[in-house]
């Protein structure tokens, strides 16, 4: 059994949006389309509303959403397996994600890591092919789209829950794997927390855990077994005036049989469409993957996160100044609340600002 997996997908531009409504797959995809048709499970994560409605949550970073009729567009692409838990599934509330959920269902395209409440998300989710049994667990971070217990939403990450959801799934099925909406935007590495957390993961029993939302291809690491991919990058996100690691990504392939095996397929983004890397720009994309996938082993890892951190100083800096001043702003409040709240900017405040115990004697 061969399953794709890839990245975040939002069609974000105009001229995006029109050709995902038209169902023009070879112009947006390539030859991606022609992998896609040599597999026998696609899945992707589907980071956007699917919605005709303009009544945006409040919050900060862009509210995404698509057309209704993108969901036909995948059906035709070939993808069979849509992931929903992240950051902006629950942009345009309520009822922005009880429309994109019928509107799967109604394109024939099951899907994941959504509920009614946060139990509801918790529940399994299931691929039966070639005689196998595939389980996934599709998590996310804590920022904005997370289920309540009173109401609709996004699986949540839990250090606790999730790891009992991974035990209790892998007593059921012959492979694992987790898809986790987390880790830094535009950071290459994993911070210690989440490395840590990925390789708990696999020795609760996952498979495979792949890291997506950072929008860059990070590093790839095997441990006690299983496969850990820190930082997919986006699978069709095509949005001008980013960095350079925007416009590039990987497809993951797993063979599955009596055993589970992985591969890396390096993508490119261009204007309105992406495609397989080829020649010296796939070599380019590999090659620089292989000197990040070494610093995994060799420690560096730990310094490239640091200097992450070091460059976004300023922008954690500012969300401190002025709190509990008598002319802090509810805008200020929410933005520490924020950063707060999800586990990513957590991580680099922990970076930014070691306390003393690190240091004494």
């Amino acid at each position: 059994m061969k399953i794709l997996i890839g990245g975040d997908i939002v069609p974000k531009t105009d001229g995006v949006k029109q050709l995902f409504i038209d169902g023009e797959t070879r112009a947006l995809f390539g030859d991606v389309c022609d992998l896609i048709k040599s597999a026998d499970r696609t899945i992707i994560n589907l980071e956007c509303a699917l919605t005709n409605s303009d009544n945006e949550i409040p919050k900060f970073g862009p509210c995404l959403k698509a057309d209704p009729r993108t969901a036909d567009t995948l059906k035709k692409l070939g993808v069979t397996d849509v992931a929903l838990s992240n950051n902006h599934v629950f942009d345009f509330g309520i009822e922005g994600l009880k429309e994109t959920m019928d509107s799967l269902k109604r394109a024939g395209l099951p899907y994941m890591g959504v509920g009614e409440n946060d139990t509801d998300s918790r529940k399994p989710y299931v691929i039966e092919q070639g005689g196998k049994k595939i389980g996934i667990i599709d998590v996310c971070e804590h920022e904005y789209s997370y289920a309540l217990p009173n109401r609709i939403g996004a699986n949540p990450y839990d250090p606790y829950l999730t790891m009992q959801d991974i035990r209790e799934l892998k007593k059921s099925t012959d492979f694992l794997i987790v898809l986790y909406h987390g880790g830094k935007e535009f950071c290459r590495y994993p911070s210690p927390r989440l490395r840590n957390l990925c390789r708990e993961m696999v020795l609760c029993g996952a498979d495979v855990v792949l890291t997506q939302h950072s929008h860059c291809i990070g590093c790839y690491e095997e441990y006690e077994g299983g496969h850990i991919l820190y930082g997919q990058g986006n699978f069709h996100f095509c949005w001008q005036g980013h960095k350079e690691m925007w416009y590039t990504s990987l497809l993951v392939e797993l063979e599955i049989d009596k055993t589970l095996s992985i591969k890396f397929i390096p993508l490119v983004t261009y204007e309105k469409g992406i495609d397989v890397a080829k020649g010296e720009k796939a070599e380019e994309i590999m090659d620089a993957f292989k000197i990040r996938n070494e610093e995994l082993l060799n420690g560096k890892w730990r310094d490239g996160w640091h200097a992450f951190c070091e460059s976004v100083k300023d922008m954690y800096s500012g969300a401190l100044k002025g709190l509990e001043m008598p002319e802090t702003t509810e805008h200020q409040l929410q933005n520490f609340a924020h950063y707060l709240d999800c586990e990513a900017h957590t991580d680099v405040w922990r970076e930014l600002y070691p306390t003393w115990n690190l240091t004494n004697k």
